[in-house]
Order: C-alpha cells, then sequence, then structure tokens
C-alpha cells in the first residue's frame, strides 16, 4: 500500500488516523457483482492507500453480502493497518428483534457482522440511524458495552439529528466511552449538515466521514 498517497487526519479529538477518502461498500459488492470485480475494487483502494473501509450489517443485496464479500476478500496480513466499520439498526431478519437500536437487537446484530466480516473486533460501530422507540440511554449504554467487551474499538452515529448528538455525545461522556464520529449525507447538492450538525460536531470534538459525497454518481461524468 502507498500510505503516501492519502494525506491522513486525526477523527475529531481522538487518536485514530483516517485517510481522507474511503472506500464504502453500499454499492458494487453484494452478490449481485462478480467477486473478480469487488476484488479488484478492493485492492485498487489498497493500492491508492485507501486503508478505511466503510459497511453496514445491511449492505448487499443481499443483505449482509457486502460484510460476507469483505470478509473473504480483504487480506488478513493487513488487519492491523486498516480500519473496518460497520453499522446497526436497521431491518435484519424478521420479528420483534431484528431491527431498531434495543440492547438486544444491536448486539445480535454486531455478532452476526463479526461473523460474516471474519473478523474479532470493527474498528468503529455506528447507529445507522436513531431509533425513538429506544430510549437514548439505552442505546449509548450498548455502544458503551460493546466498547467495554472488546469487538469495537470507537463508537460514532449515523443520520442523527444535531440536538440527539449532542445529547448521545454527552451521554457517552458520562460512560466514559467518546462519541467519536458521525457519519452523514453530505454533497453540493445536499449541504444541510451546514446548518446545525457541523457546530455540534466541533464544539463536541467529533468527526465527520460523510457518505455520497458525489451524490451517488450525479456529480461525475458517469
Amino acid at each position: 500500500m502507498d500510505y503516501e498517497r492519502q494525506p491522513y487526519r486525526r477523527c475529531g479529538r481522538s487518536g485514530l488516523l483516517l485517510p481522507a477518502v474511503s472506500l464504502g461498500l453500499w454499492h458494487n459488492f453484494g452478490e449481485a457483482k462478480p467477486l473478480e470485480s469487488q476484488r479488484a475494487i478492493l485492492h485498487k483502494a489498497l493500492d491508492l492507500g485507501i486503508t478505511h473501509f466503510d459497511i453496514a450489517d445491511r449492505y448487499g443485496p443481499p443483505i449482509g453480502a457486502a460484510e460476507t464479500a469483505f470478509g473473504q476478500l480483504f487480506p488478513r496480513s493487513l488487519r492491523d493497518e486498516a480500519v473496518v466499520t460497520t453499522k446497526g439498526s436497521n431491518p435484519m431478519w424478521d420479528g420483534p428483534y431484528g431491527k431498531g437500536n434495543s440492547r438486544k437487537h444491536l448486539l445480535a446484530t454486531l455478532d452476526r457482522s463479526l461473523a460474516r466480516l471474519g473478523l474479532d473486533y470493527v474498528d468503529i460501530f455506528y447507529l445507522h440511524r436513531d431509533d425513538e422507540d429506544t430510549p437514548l440511554e439505552e442505546q449509548v449504554a450498548t455502544l458503551d458495552h460493546m466498547v467495554r467487551t472488546g469487538r469495537v474499538l470507537y463508537v460514532g452515529v449515523s443520520n442523527f439529528s444535531p440536538e440527539r448528538t449532542a445529547e448521545a455525545a454527552r451521554l457517552l461522556r458520562g460512560l466514559g466511552t467518546p462519541l467519536l464520529v458521525h457519519q452523514p449525507s453530505y454533497s453540493l447538492l445536499n449541504r444541510g449538515i451546514e446548518d446545525a450538525l457541523l457546530g455540534v460536531l466541533e464544539q463536541e470534538g467529533m468527526g465527520c466521514v460523510v457518505y455520497s459525497p458525489l451524490a451517488q454518481g450525479l456529480l461525475t461524468d458517469r
């Protein structure tokens, strides 16, 4: 890997360094794509010095297939040089515990993600979205538990409002587990985070890792 091809910056007030560009496995990974095509994308990213891989339990299709593909293709010899992230919240299986941010669902979906990825831990686990049916105290206590049991190194949130982000950061600070990062949608066509969220992140000392910076291709020539 050519690390010098990517500038690295600290994520918020943590010691974690992230490259300027990450590889998201939202599209182009799963059973709908040839395995060799997925391998080529992953290895090209590594060649370019990209060491941050953003995944979620639901990515595919089918559900979970992106994690499975990454588990098959990622060179284990590079594990200590990579930041692997995943997320939980969205519907994953039938039944009352198959979705949401309850402690019951989040711990189960993390275990399933680790099995698909073939890893003992992930570097960042995100709450993929807020869950108004689950108390925020329960949501963040579950994140704290994941860190303390060694299956997650850092925690973040995605698609949370500025107000709920600030409250989650306060609650986690009280538990001794910092809320490291927020992952919002952001591009030239979607600049809503500039209104309030970026101010909250600066105040809380959190990093920001955006998704869809090219508006899913609308800002390219493809």
